[in-house]
């Protein structure tokens, strides 16, 4: 048997050998050129392991730097930290490069092989107990951190409420409440306290002038005023609604509704009002006093009614004169409002002229309490009254204390009018008369109002009259030097001799006088000069376009300082 094995094995070997050294010399018979190329491909593959071996130079491994610098000094080595030292552990952290756009199916295959990245921790400066207390020495203060910033939680409520009423004095409820009740739960119970809210301006705050309101608009502006009603307009007292175009009716509604105390009411520039809005102030506001319709549309037949019934309560009235609004006049003549004091009419600036048709007689009888009568921008014509009523009417405006005829356009008023209105007026302490030619000095001295304060008397824009000398301003400063406090007399053409006798009359009085009006006339510099050394009181001066004085004095001077400086360069 092992004789048998061995000769297989040789057998076996012999063919093995056979079958090589035929493949080779196959090889070398028919193609000896490959094996020339695998030489070469060897050949290069050698020569590149070496050099490859030779460029790769083996690690040093450094020795890392100390984290301190030592300086000699006289008597003693100084070791001082790196300031770099406490970063040389932390591991360098390299630049990603700008990755290449890939097609969606290997940017599908990267992430389902993404491995997820250890997230490494920044390292941690070392501590060194000698720059540490220098930090903290020359460190700057840090600011307050947001645990810091509660200091308006920790006020008083009541000194929050009074700290608020101050701004709403001076800048009005909406929107600085509004925006106050966001800050914080503190702030929104002060913001919410009724005391605030006593008076309301509310303007165009949802959409631009000229606009169109859009029905979402609509409901969020009604849905906010119904809010704003029943919530803080408990304890409203004056209320004013400035260019509004819509809603209008609804808003004077819902407000007169919740607020029963409501005691002013101010539509400026609106537009809308009808009789709801009136028959609603008339059932929920009892104690309302002054209503104001200046530059408003409004329906004249429930603004009548809403008088006539509950006018008795009614002070102050002010509106714009346009169409109808002769009816106004006309009830008030009949006496619906006994207790009127304060009466103003006023024109559209856009209208050329204006005839306020008016009966001064009967305002006479029916309102005996008024205090303030505006006529302003209009041209009054007085109705005459029947004999019997003008018998009746013996008595004028005995409390009234301010006149205005005061105007832009043509004005007819005369000394007889003026008397017509005045003549049992001894209260009046301000009398307007700017743009009225045709008053004379004589006329304004019959006056029976001996404590006159403020005469505005200048003429502005009306030239009738203009080129005409005047004379008697001296009979004015005589007769109310020693209370008239302004005087306005611009573009009046009195003589020199005329205005420095009125001047010497007012430096009589020095204290009183605290507003002058020059402004046009022939004054001189000495009748200036002697008035200026007396008044001590005088805070404006307006000396401009004032012929008769030499260049760099005619202008105004507002306050004591320049008016001294001015004495100085006429001395």
């Amino acid at each position: 048997m092992t004789m048998d094995s061995s000769n297989e094995a040789a057998n076996v070997e012999n063919e093995m050998s056979a079958e090589g050294s035929s493949k080779t010399d196959g090889i070398d018979a028919d193609n000896p050129a490959p094996s020339n190329a695998l030489k070469r491909k060897l050949e290069k593959t050698s020569k590149k392991e070496k050099t490859s071996k030779k460029s790769k130079k083996p690690r040093l491994n450094r020795l890392p730097k100390p984290g301190y610098t030592v300086h000699q000094g006289e008597d003693m080595l100084l070791i001082v930290s790196s300031s770099r030292s406490q970063y040389e552990d932390a591991p360098l952290i390299r630049q990603k490069k700008a990755k290449k756009k890939r097609s969606l199916k290997n940017k599908k295959m990267l992430v389902q092989n993404k491995k997820k990245r250890t997230v490494r921790t920044k390292p941690v400066p070392k501590q060194d107990p000698v720059t540490d207390i220098e930090k903290v020495e020359t460190a700057p203060p840090k600011p307050l951190g947001a645990s810091d910033n509660r200091w308006g939680e920790s006020v008083p409520e009541e000194v929050l409420i009074h700290i608020f009423k101050k701004i709403v004095e001076h800048d009005g409820a909406v929107p600085f409440l509004c925006r106050a009740a966001r800050v914080c739960r503190l702030w929104q119970t002060a913001a919410s306290s009724p005391a605030l809210w006593r008076s309301v301006t509310i303007s165009h705050c949802w959409i631009e002038p000229r606009r169109s309101q859009l029905p979402k608009t609509a409901k969020r502006i009604t849905d906010t005023i119904n809010w704003l009603a029943e919530n803080r307009f408990t304890q409203l007292q004056d209320f004013s609604l400035c260019h509004w175009k819509h809603n209008v009716n609804h808003a004077v509604q819902v407000v007169s509704q919740f607020s029963p105390n409501l005691r002013s009411l101010k539509l400026s520039h609106c537009s809308g009002l009808t009789e709801k809005a009136f028959d609603s102030l008339r059932l929920h506001c009892q104690f309302l006093q002054k209503i104001d319709l200046q530059h408003s549309e409004l329906q004249v037949e429930g603004f009548l009614d809403f008088l006539e019934s509950s006018g008795g309560s009614i002070k102050e009235i002010l509106f714009t004169h346009g169409q109808k609004m002769d009816r106004v006049l006309a009830a008030l003549g009949r006496g619906c409002c006994p207790n009127l004091e304060w009466l103003e009419i006023n024109r559209h600036l856009d209208t050329k002229h204006c005839e306020l048709h008016v009966c001064i007689q009967a305002l006479q009888m029916a309102c005996p309490k008024l205090k303030t009568f505006r006529m302003m921008n209009v041209i009054p014509m007085n109705k005459n009254m029947t004999k019997k009523l003008a018998v009746e009417s013996s008595c004028g405006f005995q409390m009234l204390e301010e006149l205005s005829l005061a105007t832009t356009s043509y004005c007819f008023t005369s000394d007889k009018d003026l008397h017509h209105i005045l003549f049992d007026s001894t209260k009046l302490r301000v009398l307007d008369l700017r743009g009225c030619p045709r008053i004379t000095p004589a006329g304004l001295a019959e006056l029976p109002c001996s404590n006159l304060e403020c005469l505005f008397w200048g003429q502005y824009f009306s030239s009738v009259g203009s080129s005409l000398p005047k004379t008697g301003l001296h009979l004015l400063t005589q007769k109310w030097a020693s209370t008239l406090q302004q005087l306005d007399i611009a573009n009046q053409l009195f003589t020199e001799e005329d205005l420095e006798c009125a001047m010497s009359f007012l430096s009589q009085n020095p204290e009183t006088l605290r507003s002058l009006n020059l402004s046009g006339t022939k004054i001189t510099q000495a009748p200036l000069k002697f008035l200026l050394g007396q008044a001590s009181s005088l805070n404006y001066l307006n000396l401009s376009s004032c012929r008769y004085l030499p260049r760099g004095l005619k202008r105004i001077y507002r306050d004591q300082k320049d008016i001294r400086e001015l004495l100085d360069k006429l001395e």
